[in-house]
């Protein structure tokens, strides 16, 4: 019985061991994914800001500009782009909504994002567009990969179309969360004019005539949480100007809009609750059931080696029994 015990218990072992590498190398890509039919909005804001008043079109200060961002995942489009890609993909199409303290719109700016749903690689698809212009991104955008490195990252500007580092500036601690901060400056550079003006009438075209164009600035920020390579917190110094051309009344450039945009407090909260429990969902499959599972299989090793050294231990020899006493002759 001790033998065919420590056999069943050698099996469990084999299989707890083998059941560690597998969750991790294996299970890990296939189920650690960003859904495909995922919606989400985010809402910042900028207080005492500064914006272009297009009826006058001089600067001046406000007590707020908001920052609406929504993602909605296109799951058929998806499908369609992963029979070719040969991968897992994901199609955000995102809009990043500015409207002033009035509530009136100052720009809306549409994106299309597909990358891959477990690295967050991008993919390169017809269709990939910043405010209906073809990019083809390189780095990533919005998300950082599952376990997230102390390094520096290629991230992909939108204002600019451009990839620049972001660079990795240590931990912190956000909220209970420990957290890698990473930051990214965007110098001064030319971009082009959103599709959609705040003035009905005026269009990228008319105010190229002018010779009046768009610069942008800014400092980004991001608190990523390593695990699940999501932004907790971000914000952003962010800085635009029109420069030059009639449309400014001989005037070298104007402040278009400058602030420093941060998450809404609810939407904090909310991305801080969303992020904890999905860190203990990856960490299920990174480490603690593989490490669980590793070390139930050494105990069970342990058990099973022990058991049979019992089953092969020699027995007592048994006492011997008395001789019958022969017969005696007379």
């Amino acid at each position: 019985m001790r033998r065919k015990a420590s056999l069943v218990l050698l099996a469990c072992a084999v299989f707890c061991a083998a059941l560690a590498p597998l969750l991790r190398w294996y299970a890990f890509p296939r189920l650690a994914r960003i859904p495909a039919n995922q919606y989400q909005d985010m809402v910042l804001e900028a207080r005492n800001a500064t914006l272009l008043d297009y009826g006058t079109m001089r600067a001046k200060q406000v007590s707020k500009v908001t920052i609406v961002q929504t993602l909605k995942g296109d799951v058929d489009a998806a499908k369609r782009i992963e029979g070719t890609a040969g991968r897992p993909v994901v199609v955000w199409d995102s809009l990043s909504y500015v409207q002033g303290p009035d509530g009136k719109m100052v720009s809306k700016v549409p994106e299309r994002y597909i990358f891959d749903a477990h690295s967050q690689d991008p993919v390169h698809a017809t269709g990939e567009m910043v405010d209906g212009d073809p990019v083809t991104r390189q780095g990533i955008e919005f998300k950082w990969p599952f376990l997230t490195q102390k390094r520096d990252y290629e991230y992909f500007d939108a204002q600019t179309r451009t990839t620049n580092p972001i660079h990795y500036k240590g931990i912190r601690t956000f909220r209970g969360l420990k957290v890698y901060y990473f930051e990214q400056t965007i110098p001064w550079t030319k971009v082009p004019l959103p599709k959609t003006m705040p003035v009905q009438g005026i269009t990228p075209e008319s105010v190229a005539k002018t010779g009046t164009t768009r610069w942008y600035s800014t400092v980004r920020r991001f608190w990523v949480e390593p695990v699940t390579g999501a932004p907790v917190y971000g914000e952003e110094l962010h800085k635009e100007e029109l420069r030059g051309g009639t449309l400014l009344g001989g005037r070298d450039r104007v402040t278009a809009f400058a602030g420093d945009v941060k998450m809404r407090e609810d939407y904090i909260e909310h991305t801080v609750a969303l992020v904890k429990h999905n860190r203990t969902l990856v960490l299920m499959l990174t480490s603690y059931v593989p490490w669980g599972s590793l070390t139930a299989g050494v105990l069970l090793l342990a058990l099973s080696l022990w058991l049979e050294a019992r089953a092969r231990r020699p027995r007592d020899a048994a006492p011997a029994e008395p001789a019958e006493p022969e017969p005696v002759s007379a």
